[in-house]
């Protein structure tokens, strides 16, 4: 008798924590922080997958999005990262440029990115220059010749627009751009477009393609795109030239391009969601589980495509390999990159 006892308690023991970790976010909370106001395709995500994940996580616990706007994401950052627990009950969705202000040490920075847990990326995200149509540039040679730059608007120094804007300054001089900082969220850049208080965006393609006021826009012409960053032109938009064609067109020096992988990394980072450092690795484990089941759920792919949202899902280990090695440049890059951003 004794010896079923013991054998009872060893078979219960090693259950245990096989049973705390399936319960453990059973009827908890996880908050997915979006560093950008609400409309814009990475609160679109956040939503979404909020809906999703926890159909995949052990306990299905309630998941909820809140909007921490400011300074390109770096506020929602520094927020995942310094002020909430590390108990796999916050995720966070930041800007894909973040790792940038981090390579170029901005003082605003408080967060490593290497020591992020990594959850995933549903998409990898090209970017696109957009245009008032009625706008004296047809083409980006026009900016490039241009006596007065155009106006364009940005939410922050990691964001796509203010990052295109330095990155085509740097290598396809006299090419000039006038950046308005401080716009909430893409949203608010859009609106300002339309009332002409800026005629110009850098913005991820996806959401280009994918929402208001961009479909409206492109049956009414009210604005052309002047170049695609993806490795080949994108068949929504076959005459515009991608940056490789423009670069090879005016022969710009391999230096400049490698520096241009640099800062365009910001692609394969996607929509990056993470939680933050010290998170348990039974929790990454089941976060970044839950995020790739998701991703294959039929309704889930369903209603992405209804909503115009592309899917091409990067890993949360892939990420966090991207995270180490784009960190890790030679000085003269570093220099190059801090040139390209400085504001």
């Amino acid at each position: 008798m004794k010896k079923i006892i013991f054998a009872l308690c060893v078979i219960l023991g090693s259950q245990s924590p096989l049973f705390a970790q399936t319960n453990y976010y059973q009827g908890k909370q996880i908050k997915s922080v979006v560093g950008f106001t609400a409309g814009g395709f990475y609160d679109r995500w956040a939503r979404l997958l909020a809906r999703f994940m926890p159909k995949y996580i052990p306990g299905n616990p309630e998941m909820i999005v809140q909007n921490i706007p400011g300074a390109g994401s770096v506020v929602a950052t520094n927020y995942v990262y310094n002020v909430a627990k590390p108990d796999g009950l916050t995720i966070g969705y930041p800007s894909n440029g973040i790792y940038l202000d981090q390579l170029v040490g901005r003082s605003e920075v408080k967060f490593d990115i290497r020591k992020f847990a990594w959850i995933g990326s549903p998409v990898k995200e090209p970017m696109i220059l957009y245009i008032r149509t009625d706008a004296p540039y047809k083409t980006i040679y026009d900016v490039k010749n241009a006596k007065e730059p155009p106006k364009c608007g940005s939410t922050g120094t990691v964001s796509s627009d203010f990052i295109l804007a330095r990155l085509l300054e740097e290598t396809l001089p006299p090419l000039k751009i006038n950046t308005v900082l401080g716009y909430p969220g893409g949203s608010e850049i859009d609106l300002a477009v339309e009332k002409g208080e800026v005629i110009c965006r850098g913005m991820t393609a996806s959401p280009y393609f994918g929402r208001e006021p961009f479909i409206s826009w492109d049956k009414k012409n009210f604005v052309r795109v002047l170049l695609f960053t993806g490795d080949k032109r994108d068949e929504r938009i076959p005459d515009v030239p991608t940056l490789r064609e423009i670069f090879d067109k005016e022969k710009v020096p391999e230096s400049s391009r490698r520096v241009a992988d640099v800062i365009l990394a910001a692609e394969s980072f996607g929509r990056p969601i993470f939680a933050g450092p010290g998170t348990a690795p039974e929790h990454t484990k089941q976060l970044r589980s839950a995020f790739e089941q998701a991703l294959k759920d039929p309704e889930l792919l369903a209603e992405a495509k209804k909503g115009r949202m592309d899917v091409d899902p990067e890993s949360g280990e892939s990420l966090e390999k991207l995270a180490i090695r784009i960190l890790d440049q030679p000085p003269d890059v570093i220099a190059r990159v801090k040139k390209i951003l400085s504001n």
